[in-house]
């Protein structure tokens, strides 16, 4: 396994994991479930699917991963930003600054696996 202490998507998505954990509690608290659940799952998966890009089988394999984890920082930025918008929703603007910068950290990542992978073809 590779030397994950170091790794900035690792520990950003987990920061940013616990951070979805407290703010989904407290919309549980509010009695908004469905949306608390949505979050959570979302929130939650991004550092999950970059650690497992982490033990990736091929360049093509961690790419894959690393766009699922990307997929799932759209998601949660649109159940933020459904709670920013609603009337009845508590709302963090920190959460959606940090989902900001994963969603550009994940960008970058991606673009630079691909072009690294394109170049040793």
């Amino acid at each position: 396994m590779k030397n994950q202490e170091n790794n900035p998507s690792i520990n950003l998505s987990f920061e940013f994991a616990l951070s979805i954990i407290s703010f989904t509690e407290k919309l549980e608290a509010l009695k908004k479930y469905n949306l608390a659940n949505q979050l959570f799952r979302s929130g939650t998966s991004i550092g999950a699917n970059i650690r497992e890009a982490q033990s990736a089988e091929s360049k093509q394999d961690f790419i894959h991963k690393m766009k699922v984890a990307a997929k799932e920082a759209e998601e949660t930025e649109y159940w933020l930003l459904l709670c920013k918008q609603s009337d009845s929703y508590p709302f963090e603007e920190t959460l959606l600054d940090k989902i900001n910068q994963i969603n550009k950290l994940l960008t970058s990542i991606i673009y630079s696996a691909k072009k690294n992978s394109i170049q040793k073809e």
